[in-house]
Formats: C-alpha cells, sequence, structure tokens
C-alpha cells in the first residue's frame, strides 16, 4: 500500500485544489483564501495603505462541516498517524469541540487494530486551541467498553 500524503496548509498540492489526509484532492473551503488576497482588500488601489475608505471583510464563523475537516486534518498532522474519521462535532461556547478516530497501532487481523480518540478545541476562525486523547481501544469494542 503507498504511503499517504498528509495534507499541506502553507503550499497548494494540485492545481485544482489541496490534498486531504486522505490522499484525495480536497475543494478549497472558506477558510482557504491566500493570505495575499486579504492584503489586496486592506491597500488602497492608489498605492496607499489607508484604511478608511473600505471596512475590512469578517470571515463567516465554522460550520460543523468545516470544523470537522479541519479537526481531521490538525489531529492527522499533529499524531503523524492515520485517521479513521470524524466520529462527532459538537459547538461550545468559543468554537467546536472535535472527536476523531485515530489507528494507534496497526496488527494482523485488522480486528487487533488498536485505534483511539482525539478531542481537538476549534475556534470560530479554524485555529486549534487543544488536543488530547481520550480513549484507546481495540477496534470492534467501540462504544462498548474494552477501553484502556
Amino acid at each position: 500500500m503507498p504511503p499517504r500524503r498528509r495534507a499541506r496548509y502553507d503550499e497548494d498540492a494540485a492545481p485544482h485544489g489541496r490534498w486531504a489526509s486522505s490522499g484525495m484532492p480536497e475543494e478549497a473551503g472558506p477558510y482557504d483564501e491566500s493570505e495575499a488576497e486579504d492584503e489586496d482588500e486592506r491597500r488602497d488601489p492608489r498605492g496607499d495603505d489607508e484604511r478608511g475608505a473600505e471596512p475590512r471583510r469578517r470571515r463567516a464563523s465554522l460550520n460543523a462541516v468545516s470544523a470537522g475537516r479541519l479537526g481531521l486534518r490538525y489531529i492527522a498532522d499533529l499524531t503523524s498517524k492515520d485517521t479513521e474519521g470524524v466520529t462527532s462535532v459538537e459547538p461550545v461556547e468559543d468554537g467546536w469541540l472535535v472527536d476523531v478516530e485515530v489507528v494507534e497501532d496497526r496488527r494482523i487481523p485488522s480486528t487487533g487494530d488498536m485505534l483511539s480518540i482525539y478531542e481537538c478545541q476549534v475556534d470560530d476562525e479554524g485555529n486549534l486551541l487543544s488536543y488530547r486523547r481520550t480513549r484507546t481501544y481495540r477496534r470492534g469494542t467501540g462504544g462498548q467498553g474494552g477501553g484502556l
């Protein structure tokens, strides 16, 4: 099986979009604007750096789908492990709480794999505030107990 390509936040991996941690191209989202575009919005067309002419646009807050995608990418990058998917997304006071299932240790047969749930908190602007591993368990035991 070929190695997976991890998402990079600072470069475009393909001309049509970025690559997700799954190795598939991912469409650009509302938070993938380039910094150059933001700078152009702040500059006056005459070349002056006067900010009084037009107020700067404020980005919309994250929705659950965007928060889940961001949480998945953050956990994949921070742990350098394969992610299985997002298991929950819930709104909290200042953003979102995202739970991501990660393969900690692959075994043969795959029913012996060790999985973990990582919880990360993402603010309304898409910044990672914190993350932690909350649970480790053998594949197949899931919510039925058996966790370490």
